[in-house]
């Protein structure tokens, strides 16, 4: 198994950066597996599980959200073995909700994004999701043109052979229909007819396949259309790409279309107007699972009517107006043999259980995470009891573990009645176990509480923290230095040699003028290296030394600066020079910079306060005043004006708004290149003001910041 990880809600922004690093390599590692190898390597609940965590992690820090996260990219890259289809609409992925809980927070902010709609008006429909491979099929004229796979939800693989061989996907379609349509649904193989063919496999003396999903998938993916034709693929159709003329004006209404045309449909479908009846349908499907011939692994909602789908829009790669309502996840029992402590990039330590092996999702584990000391008195983040007194975690426990939200389980419970009678209560360290230094939880200056986690004093003093920050700094959305992965750093930290050493970011961009004038250790002739591969890495470093803005503060490990928070900064101050003087004047909660700062939008005050606090650390800027010796931020690009009235400007919204909700001005203006800002500053372009505008009004008027209604908003972005 992997190192344990620390639960989503115990995680601060350096860790939370790093753990979405990893999940998206993971992730991709699986998305390339069971998208375009079909042969996946963990289970689909175990896939969920990686998701949902990187989901999650998203939510609490949206200033983390990475260019290659999985939640910006559908599936896998097509393999090559086909011609490629480029699709007319992209064929994006569903987020997924885990609980009930989630479902009823889909369906509030449906009714939040669009606003002023009474209770149960919207009405929704719920489908099984097939476990199966997702298709598009063109039609041209009537007529089959292609067939392509999702691939990377923007280009798929051409299957137009293969799917001809479908006996229930239409060739032709009815007269009447419009001049292009595409249809969309899941091809898969029944129950039945896999049994089946595995009962041929192995009367025949041949291997036999491991579900139907991969072998629907394997069968379509046939470079022989012969071989797809000799298994019994089905399809059932649920959605569509693009459309000439809309023939309905609801979900419902199309599906139903659809099976006119002459399409499979699902006969479970149904339109339903409240939470309660969507959840209704749910566990009713839920009860049928077994007996149905066809893999499912949860329910679809969706949104029912068009004009509405249209209003909420999507996010990067999965629609608003949408949902998967996945089925639980499993649970298993085993004991806890130790609990150790890791410590990361900020100083976080972090409980782990070391568990007797036991298998659960289809994979072995043997660490879960214990989340603080807190978890293990059975406290929640809230100081509220999560589990009785008597039930916290000690050695010898036999506990339950959950894949549902993290890769490695989580401990939910112990088993009180199997506790050995030696079982003693775990005492959570007060000094650091890699650095000796006192470890402390911090108080919470606003609600006077301590911060749910133990961090270690020791800064830089501590070798966990720094060495984890140079392989935050070389990262991929970092410095991306290629050649120094995590052995490298691991060697080049814990040498002693001064020509070798690496303790500090600038120490990187130092290393070769440090091996020139060596006359002892030379790099090359140490094992693992050699005189190509140094080279390589010299030449990678180099190419560094010129580097991005938005990088470059990213790289700095900033507590809760991530990518997306980089980039706003590095927009918003246009060089390093103005921002690194700008938060040397900032001081905390106070002045102009401050306010400049706190205002853009996505910063916040928790955020502002870090950034401020970096910068007041003399280390720090002796730290960054030797990597600007070394290399050089570029200045941000000024954002691209022409095509839209307000894209580089500074919008903010106050007030009740009544042409739209706040989520759907703010998607609406950062669409149009606008920046949405929590606050009024003297660089705020425009205030639009609707009725009860407050405090932000009368501090526009004060800076003489353009004010405007909403009629006037609409009027200047084209309505």
């Amino acid at each position: 198994m992997s190192n344990p990880i620390t639960p989503v809600e115990q995680l601060d922004a350096e860790a939370a950066r790093a753990e979405l690093e990893r999940l998206a390599r993971e992730i991709a590692h699986h998305d390339a597996l069971y998208h375009g190898k079909d042969q996946p390597e963990v289970s689909d609940a175990d896939y969920d599980a990686l998701k949902q965590r990187n989901d999650a992690i998203e939510a609490l820090f949206p200033d983390l959200i990475r260019t290659d996260s999985p939640s910006q990219r559908v599936g896998a890259a097509p393999a090559g073995i086909f011609s490629q289809v480029t699709h007319a609409r992209p064929m994006l992925s569903l987020d997924n909700t885990f609980s009930d809980e989630d479902v009823a927070d889909f369906v509030a902010s449906v009714y939040r994004f669009l606003g002023n709609l009474p209770d149960q008006s919207i009405a929704f429909t719920a489908e099984p999701k097939i476990d199966g491979l997702s298709m598009s099929i063109r039609y041209e004229n009537g007529r089959l043109t292609t067939a392509a796979t999702r691939g990377d939800g923007t280009t798929g693989e051409n299957v137009t052979a293969n799917i001809l061989t479908i006996k229930e996907i239409p060739r032709t379609l009815p007269a009447g229909v419009p001049e292009i349509v595409e249809v969309r649904g899941e091809v898969y193989m029944a129950k039945s007819d896999f049994l089946a063919l595995n009962a041929q496999m192995e009367a025949e003396g041949k291997q036999t396949y491991v579900n139907p999903r991969n072998t629907a998938s394997g069968s379509l993916r046939q470079l022989d259309p012969k071989v797809t034709a000799s298994r019994k693929l089905r399809f059932f159709a649920y959605a569509w790409g693009e459309m000439s003329q809309m023939p309905a004006d609801t979900q419902f209404g199309m599906v139903e279309t659809l099976r006119e045309w002459g399409f499979p449909v699902n006969p479970l479908m149904k339109r339903l107007s409240s939470t309660a009846e969507i959840l209704e349908h749910y566990h009713a499907i839920g009860l049928q699972r077994a007996d149905l011939d066809y893999d499912i692994d949860g329910v679809v909602y969706k949104v029912d009517r068009l004009d509405l789908q249209e209003r909420l829009g999507f996010r990067s790669r999965s629609p608003r107006w949408a949902t998967a309502h996945k089925f639980p996840a499993e649970q298993a029992f085993t004991k806890v043999e130790a609990i150790d402590i890791q410590v990361g990039r900020t100083g976080a330590l972090t409980p782990v259980a070391r568990l007797e092996p036991i298998t659960v999702g289809g994979v072995v584990v043997t660490n879960a995470t214990l989340h603080n000391a807190d978890y293990i008195e059975g406290i929640g983040n809230s100081g509220e009891r999560i589990r009785p007194e008597e039930h916290d975690i000690r050695v010898g426990d036999t506990v339950i573990v959950q894949r549902a939200g993290d890769v490695i389980p989580q401990v939910l419970d112990v088993v009180l009645e199997k506790r050995p009678v030696s079982a003693e209560k775990y005492v959570f360290p007060t000094k650091c176990p890699v650095c000796g230094s006192h470890a402390v939880r911090e108080k919470n200056e606003k609600t006077g509480k301590l911060d749910s986690v133990t961090r270690c004093t020791g800064g830089f003093v501590c070798r966990a923290q720094a060495v984890e920050h140079i392989k935050h700094f070389v990262s991929r959305n970092a410095f991306d230095i290629e050649g120094l992965g995590t052995k490298q750093v691991d060697f080049f930290f814990e040498s002693e040699d001064d020509a070798l050493k690496v303790r500090t970011a600038p120490d990187i961009f130092t290393l070769k003028k440090r091996q020139e004038s060596s006359t002892l250790t030379k790099l090359e002739n140490i094992d693992g290296f050699g005189k190509v591969s140094v080279k390589k890495l010299f030449d990678a470093i180099d190419a560094r030394r010129e580097i991005a803005l938005n990088r470059f503060i990213y790289a700095l490990g900033i507590r809760h600066v991530g990518e997306t928070t980089a980039k706003l900064l590095a927009r918003s101050y246009g060089s390093y020079a103005a921002f690194e003087e700008a938060m040397k004047a900032a001081a905390p909660r106070a002045g102009d910079a401050w306010n400049e700062l706190n205002a853009i939008d996505g910063i916040g005050e928790v955020v502002a306060a870090s950034i401020v606090e970096f910068y007041k650390e003399p280390r720090n800027l002796e730290v960054v005043a030797r990597l600007i010796d070394e290399v050089t931020p570029l200045d941000a690009e000024a954002p691209v004006t022409s095509g839209s009235p307000v894209a580089g400007k500074t919008v903010v919204f106050t007030g009740s708004l009544e042409r739209f909700t706040r989520d759907e001005a703010k998607a609406r203006a950062e669409g149009l290149g606008a920046k949405v800002a929590g606050s009024v500053s003297k660089k705020t372009d425009y205030v639009v003001a609707g009725p009860g505008a407050g405090s932000k009004l009368d501090k526009a008027r004060e800076l003489g910041v353009a004010v405007m209604t909403e009629d006037e908003w609409l009027e200047l972005i084209g309505g």
